[in-house]
């Protein structure tokens, strides 16, 4: 146990520091942990790549249990079936994806180079590029704090939805009920991806909607489009010191369309098996960001530079990422969340919600 700032455990690099820090390489160590906190009543706060998480400048006064556990096991490779992975929690999530497609297993192909551990990817339903982790994912082992139990839950009992489920329900600020030890996922053999499923991505790799491509080639064009975005860490580009989408796209009334303009970007909303719901319809949160008059580099010189000392801002790149130039602290980028959630409330009467976890102040 050694003190740690919170700072050098989240890819916004903001948050001070831990009170108690574990780092855990195993699934017994993490249990062991867990125990040692709740026995204590010790405010817990699991981290593992930090790539959602914002934590207070005052820091954690409790303890910080770093998910640092790796490994790949194939438990079920059928001709017909595809193949049963078992990935533990604290594995790099854009490694798994690259082994996938290195061994032609299809399915998360266009999920590549979103940063964090593939234990945060079944709490937050992670997606990208029309592709969810519920598309894939068979079963989570957890460890059940409450009853001091394993508990595993199967795909339809986790209660995916957009940038939801069942384990990011039972959590509070950051400190969740049951914690991902292993997750599996059911993937068909093949070099060819899964279904193209967003425009975007679909005219880069010059195939319509529906139609499959080679997976090595998404990944490719993913890790691509993500870059031009700021979205895949590099220390040397700030634009990428960031919790990736600050805001979730809203999901709204069809009523609500009403009162936007015609060109604003609409989508269906599915849920994790694909059925559309009925009277409710997606929105861009870019777009309204962007139109309620925050353009990329908002926070940097001129507009909004008071906010933050131009420490932190919009993406110079993407309207959706809040990134820290430099020294920035958590207040920082705090700040120019709220004006920019406010600007658009204020424009468009629509409420962007936070995605990634926010410890210890609010928003």
């Amino acid at each position: 146990m050694t003190e740690k700032l919170l700072s050098e455990l989240t890819t916004a690099a903001v948050g001070g520091p831990a009170r108690t820090y574990v780092r855990a390489t195993t699934e017994q160590e993490i249990i062991a942990a867990l125990r040692t906190a709740d026995e204590a009543g010790e405010d817990l706060l699991l981290v593992g790549g930090g790539s959602n998480l914002l934590v207070a400048d005052e820091g954690f006064a409790g303890t910080v249990l770093h998910i640092a556990s790796e490994g790949i096991e194939n438990i079920g490779d059928y001709a017909c079936g595809g193949a049963n992975l078992r990935v533990q929690a604290g594995h790099n999530w854009d490694a798994f994806v690259a082994y996938t497609v290195e061994r032609q297993y299809s399915g998360i192909e266009a999920l590549s180079g979103i940063p964090g551990t593939v234990g945060a990817t079944p709490v937050q339903n992670v997606g990208a590029y029309g592709s969810e982790v519920a598309h894939t994912i068979a079963s989570v082992r957890t460890w059940d704090r409450q009853t001091g139990n394993y508990k595993t839950f199967a795909n339809a009992d986790l209660k995916f939805a957009y940038r939801d489920s069942i384990l990011k329900q039972s959590s509070v600020n950051g400190t969740p009920r049951y914690v991902v030890l292993t997750v599996d996922f059911q993937l068909p053999h093949g070099s060819m991806s899964a279904p193209i499923r967003y425009a975007e991505l679909a005219r880069q790799l010059g195939v319509t909607v529906g139609e499959r491509a080679s997976s090595a080639l998404v990944r490719k064009t993913v890790l691509g489009l993500r870059a031009g975005k700021g979205m895949v860490l590099d220390p040397a580009d700030r634009d990428t010191y960031s919790t990736g989408s600050f805001f979730t796209n809203p999901i709204v009334d069809s009523a609500a369309l009403d009162t936007l303009p015609e060109d604003a970007p609409r989508y269906p909303v599915t849920t994790a098996t694909g059925q559309t719901v009925e009277g409710k319809v997606k929105l861009s949160a870019a777009w309204l960001i962007q139109q309620a008059g925050f353009e990329k580099g908002f926070g940097l010189e001129g507009q909004g530079q008071q906010l933050s000392g131009g420490r932190a801002s919009l993406s110079t790149k993407h309207t959706l990422a809040i990134t820290n130039r430099g020294g920035a602290a958590t207040a920082d980028i705090a700040a120019i969340a709220r004006a920019v959630r406010a600007g658009v409330e204020e424009r468009f009467g629509v409420y962007l919600v936070a995605e990634p976890v926010v410890v210890g102040f609010e928003l």
